[in-house]
């Protein structure tokens, strides 16, 4: 990967972007992919879209979400202690004894999630797996009115860890989920910039909000993009590590490629031009099947209006929704060599259709 798109990655997945407050990632976003694009905009809830050779056909939206799983402040008692509500998939487990981050109108606030110690509980059986409203934070006040001068009920929550490399081609982050995405998708936009030429279709890179909290930004923006045919980004679970049923949850190994699902709102020819095309660029693919939902972004873009041919391809990723999530760069870059070469093979009015 060039040094100007792993420093892109970096600031991307360490810029705070929690669902409903996504705008200084977005920030990011837009910054990186404007001198690629033809034009760029935003709407009212801060979906992002850069338009490349605009006026081409078929309309091919490139999409993936820009938000992380947060927590939100919910209430502070009155010694100045913090408690939260979760946005999207946050395990309480594992958010015990973490640094945060505290997103008020005033700038950040540092905090800790407490932790009771060991020695102060009466014994094992007292150590029950926590829910969120046992969550609390503690950020250095002795009083309600002392931490309301700092934050205030409704400010966004994250967590402080950032992006690291691990060993070799690995590297490890807080919110992976979905930051690859976006970053994939910028990154094929600046690809198919250098070979404008060669290119038919309209090219519609999506940054999109709120995923984590119910697949919102996704459904309206292409509701209002109304593209052709879509191929969004996401991240999937790796299944290569232990105590993980792959019997159960299918066979995903990082460093073996891209997936591609197949079944349910995968349309049956997209997916087959992406195996295509990837077969043409030596780009090695794992798959996975999908029954009745992926859970990503996919699976409200296809029934948009009359419905949008659209396929996920997904980034291994292990350890999804932690402070640790490890995924392969190897395989990350085959993810906008797989986009463009999908746009390139794209003719003239070209549509997907199910032949009955």
């Amino acid at each position: 990967m060039r040094d100007e798109s792993v420093q892109f990655l970096e600031k991307l997945v360490n810029t705070p972007s929690p669902s409903g407050h996504e705008a200084r990632g977005q920030r990011v976003w837009l910054d990186y992919v404007s001198p690629f694009a033809d034009e760029t905009f935003s709407d009212a809830y801060g979906n992002t879209v850069a338009v490349l050779n605009k006026g081409g056909s078929p309309r091919l939206m490139l999409a993936a979400h820009a938000d992380e799983i947060s927590m939100v402040v919910n209430y502070i008692n009155k010694q100045g202690y913090i408690y939260v509500r979760k946005m999207g998939g946050i395990d309480p487990a594992i958010t015990k004894a973490q640094r945060v981050v505290i997103h008020s109108k005033g700038g950040p606030v540092k905090g800790v999630v407490g932790n009771v110690a060991p020695h102060l509980t009466k014994s094992d059986s007292d150590r029950k797996l926590p829910k969120m409203e046992d969550l609390f934070i503690d950020i250095g006040v002795d009083s309600r009115k002392e931490a309301e001068r700092l934050i205030r009920v409704g400010d966004p929550i994250t967590l402080s860890d950032s992006f690291d490399i691990l060993r070799g081609d690995l590297a490890v982050a807080r919110a992976f989920d979905n930051r690859v995405g976006t970053f994939a998708v910028a990154e094929a936009l600046r690809q198919l910039s250098e070979e404008r030429k060669k290119l038919q279709a309209e090219v519609l890179a999506v940054s999109n909000i709120m995923e984590e909290v119910g697949l919102l930004g996704a459904r309206q923006i292409a509701y209002t993009l109304k593209p052709d045919v879509a191929l969004v980004v996401d991240v999937t679970h790796a299944t290569d590590y232990p105590t993980v049923s792959q019997q159960q949850h299918g066979d995903v190994r990082l460093g073996k490629g891209p997936t591609i699902t197949h079944g349910g709102c995968n349309h049956p020819d997209v997916v087959a031009r992406l195996e295509a095309v990837a077969k043409t660029q030596k780009i090695k693919l794992q798959h996975e099947a999908s029954s009745n939902n992926t859970g990503t972004d996919t699976d409200v873009i296809f029934w948009t209006r009359g419905g949008i041919p659209s396929a996920l391809i997904s980034l291994p990723n292990r350890y999804m929704h932690s402070p640790v999530e490890v995924v392969s760069l190897k395989d990350l870059v085959q993810i906008p060599q797989l986009m463009t070469a999908f746009a390139r093979s794209l003719k003239q009015g070209e549509e997907f259709k199910v032949k009955i």
